[in-house]
C-alpha cells in the first residue's frame, strides 16, 4: 500500500492552480472536467503519480468557498532551504502564516504558508 493523493475542495480552481504551481511549484499533472456532475478534479505534485503522493484539487462548480473546519491539520512539504522558500513565496505573493523557526517543545525547524482558500501547508527542513 501507499499513500495516492490528499483531496481538498476549492473555490476558485485557477487560484489555486496557480497557487500550488507558481508558488509552490508543483506541477499541474491532470485536470478533467465532469460536466454532468458539475465539477473538475486537478491532480499536482512534485512528480508521477506513479511513484509520489499528489494533491486533488476538487472544484465544485456552484460552490464558491468552504469552511475548513477544526479537524483538518496541514499538507507538509520538505525542503533544504525555508528561509529561501519563504521569501519566494512572500515575493510570489503567497502567504506566510509562521515564520522558520524550531517547532514549539521540539528542534525541527518548520514554516506555514497557507493557499488561497486558507489552506495550511507545512513546510519542514530537510537535512543536507
Amino acid at each position: 500500500m501507499r499513500l495516492l493523493h490528499t483531496m481538498l475542495r476549492v473555490g476558485n480552481l485557477d487560484k489555486s492552480i496557480a497557487f500550488y504551481t507558481d508558488v509552490l511549484g508543483m506541477k499541474l499533472l491532470r485536470r478533467r472536467d465532469y460536466p454532468d456532475g458539475k465539477f473538475t478534479l486537478a491532480f499536482l505534485g512534485y512528480g508521477d503519480e506513479s511513484e509520489n503522493a499528489v494533491i486533488e484539487l476538487t472544484h465544485n462548480w456552484e460552490t464558491k468557498s468552504y469552511e475548513i473546519g477544526t479537524g483538518y491539520g496541514h499538507i507538509a512539504v520538505g525542503l533544504p532551504d525555508l528561509v529561501a522558500a519563504c521569501a519566494e513565496v512572500k515575493a510570489k505573493g503567497g502567504n506566510v502564516t509562521r515564520e522558520p523557526g524550531p517547532m514549539k517543545f521540539g528542534t525541527t525547524v518548520i514554516a506555514f504558508v497557507e493557499d488561497p482558500d486558507g489552506y495550511k501547508i507545512e513546510f519542514i527542513q530537510m537535512a543536507a
